[in-house]
């Protein structure tokens, strides 16, 4: 998967989810996540791999989270569970079963790519 900038498309609706997402590089980044940052703009996202749980404390504004499994032998990754409108300073998503990475995204997006479990996801080189 590239480093800095790529891209996320849905093969399985033909949509794109992120233009311009980003990978964690650190724990200290995988575990700072989101938090305490104004926004997350329309197009972005944030890579968490190997998670299968978030949580929304310190948030400031509400996200989608997209959990994926690991990629098979075409760099697809399925869905395995679709968390939409994560509500900032309440929501936890204890744990998703077979999730091997997270997909964190605006509030609105998944229901935007019609992303459901089952879809098949490709992260790409940012365009």
């Amino acid at each position: 998967m590239p480093a800095d900038l790529f891209t996320v498309r849905n093969v399985s609706r033909d949509t794109v989810l992120a233009t311009r997402a980003r990978g964690s590089g650190s724990f200290l980044e995988a575990f700072g996540g989101l938090m305490l940052r104004p926004a997350l703009p329309h197009g972005e996202a944030l890579w968490l791999p190997g998670v299968n749980n978030i949580h929304m404390f310190f948030m400031r504004f509400p996200i989608d989270a997209v959990f994926v499994d690991r990629p098979d032998a075409r760099g697809e990754r399925p869905v395995v569970a679709v968390r939409a409108g994560l509500r900032p300073w309440r929501d936890v998503v204890w744990w998703v079963r077979g999730g091997h990475g997270v997909l964190e995204l605006p509030a609105g997006t998944a229901e935007a790519t019609s992303t459901r479990s089952g879809d098949r996801l490709v992260f790409g080189p940012a365009q």
